[in-house]
């Protein structure tokens, strides 16, 4: 399995998972994957994938170069335009530099063991699929399509970036990478529908395979008020970890007298993910600032996650700061391992995304029993039966979110209903031991279907288009 990126979004998680999942299914697999930080770190290959067969790519050296993409080993790009990131966007990114990076990943490759593997199971379009094009051409490739990579090909379409110099460039090289899979993993159905078209490739090539929970790490474990309330003291004001923008590192704190907000009878409704332009978390703080008057008892929002440093738009702060609002939180970036704690002392999971190809913290709250609310569109369109589940609202609706805020806040009846309903039924449809023994039945199609290797840079049909 190859994942140019350090640990820090879902595409680790499912690597993390499926991998330690498929033994049982008889495939072994070998784990080469970006890592920054130092050990202890979640960001830190060998701590985030503990356990498993894992060759880290180390980023350290790199953030502190002069041109991070072009140091040994160079730094990942990125699907996401951020000015002054050190992994700037890949459609931004040049010729020589794109070369540098293909020849680094050979030997990252070759490192892992990649001649001795039967398959190459490649997350995200990247230069990962250049790399093992070229040195191992016999091997057939299974890519992993998440979400990301389909964002910039769409916006590279529409021209909505006309500063990215070599967006045409990479959108051959990713339909070219896709067309040379054998088959191509997709998060949802809605995915499925969409990336035939977009990357040039046969519908048939596609494969549903959503993301997944491990069962035994996320389930129900309800917590007392006191305790959950010791967990809330615990992240806000013993170990701040919420980042504060500015020009020099900073940590969020809170004193006990914020914790109020938790100690009443109100629910705790809870964010988690990147702070990125997708997610709409200024739109998900100015929807509780317009519900919030109409809960019939203080309900307080967390927000847990933001990569420290790593924002798109305005800062959650800045849109706390602009509306007043209080009773929001920022917990800051805990490790996943962390996640069925906070789940378990939260009552409502909230996801505003509008361009979420799964969603898999919505899996993961339903999993420890909490009903959700998210986007009528996409993955959580998929995964979210509304009104049964949970509540789906139109894309970049603030109104509509609001009225599901308060709907969810002032009704436990119904938050406890949808919340059993979502328990049986993401532990019916996505635990990683069922889902695993799919993707090993298509590791074993592949594998014995007769295979005749792409030249590199052969032209992408185009049947689909």
């Amino acid at each position: 399995m190859g994942l140019m990126f350090f640990p820090r979004g879902g595409s680790a998680q499912v690597t993390r998972y499926l991998a330690a999942a498929l033994p049982p299914h008889g495939w072994a697999p070998t784990i080469v994957a970006g890592s920054l930080g130092a050990p202890g770190d979640e960001s830190h290959a060998a701590t985030f994938f503990a356990g498993l067969d894992v060759v880290p790519v180390p980023y350290d050296d790199a953030l502190t170069a002069d041109d991070p993409l072009r140091a040994d080993p160079p730094m990942h790009p990125s699907f996401e335009d951020r000015p002054g990131a050190p992994d700037r966007v890949f459609a931004s990114v040049d010729d020589a530099t794109y070369e540098h990076l293909v020849e680094a990943w050979i030997g990252h490759l070759r490192r892992a063991g990649a001649e001795d593997a039967d398959l190459l199971h490649l997350h995200h379009l990247t230069p990962l699929h250049e790399a093992a094009a070229r040195a191992f051409p016999d091997k057939p490739v299974v890519g992993h399509l998440h979400g990301t990579e389909l964002l910039m090909l769409r916006a590279i379409e529409k021209g909505l970036h006309p500063g990215w110099p070599h967006a045409d460039a990479w959108a051959e090289r990713m339909r070219r990478w896709a067309g040379r899979c054998r088959r191509l993993f997709v998060l949802s159905p809605d995915g499925r529908r969409r990336a035939p078209a977009l990357l040039g490739v046969e519908p048939e090539k596609t494969v549903w395979a959503p993301n997944g929970f491990d069962p035994e790490a996320f389930d129900r474990r309800p917590l007392s008020r006191a305790e959950r309330l010791a967990l809330w003291r615990e992240w806000l004001v013993e170990d701040p970890r919420g980042w504060a923008p500015g020009g020099a590192p900073g940590s969020i704190s809170y004193d006990e007298g914020d914790l109020e907000a938790f100690s009443g009878l109100g629910p705790v409704l809870l964010y988690v993910g990147r702070y990125t332009e997708v997610k709409r978390i200024p739109l998900l703080i100015r929807a509780y600032a317009r519900a919030q008057p109409h809960f019939e008892m203080r309900a307080p929002l967390v927000l847990l996650g933001g990569y420290p440093g790593e924002w798109e738009g305005d800062h959650p702060l800045a849109v706390i700061d602009e509306l007043g609002v209080e009773d929001v939180f920022l917990a800051g970036w805990r490790g996943h391992g962390d996640l069925p704690r906070g789940l378990n002392a939260a009552d409502v999971v909230v996801l505003p995304s509008v361009r979420e190809q799964f969603g898999q913290v919505l899996v993961e709250g339903m999993a420890c029993g909490l009903p959700v609310i998210a986007k009528d569109a996409y993955g959580p369109a998929e995964i979210v039966d509304h009104g049964e589940t949970g509540w789906l609202v139109p894309p970049d609706d603030e109104e509509a979110l609001a009225g599901a805020l308060v709907d969810a806040v002032n009704d436990a009846g119904k938050r406890a209903r949808k919340g059993e309903a979502a328990y049986r039924e993401a532990r019916a449809r996505y635990a990683w031991p069922a889902l695993a023994e799919k993707v090993a039945q298509v590791y074993e199609q592949v594998r014995s279907e007769p295979y005749a290797p792409a030249h590199v840079g052969d032209p992408v049909p185009n049947q689909a288009l």
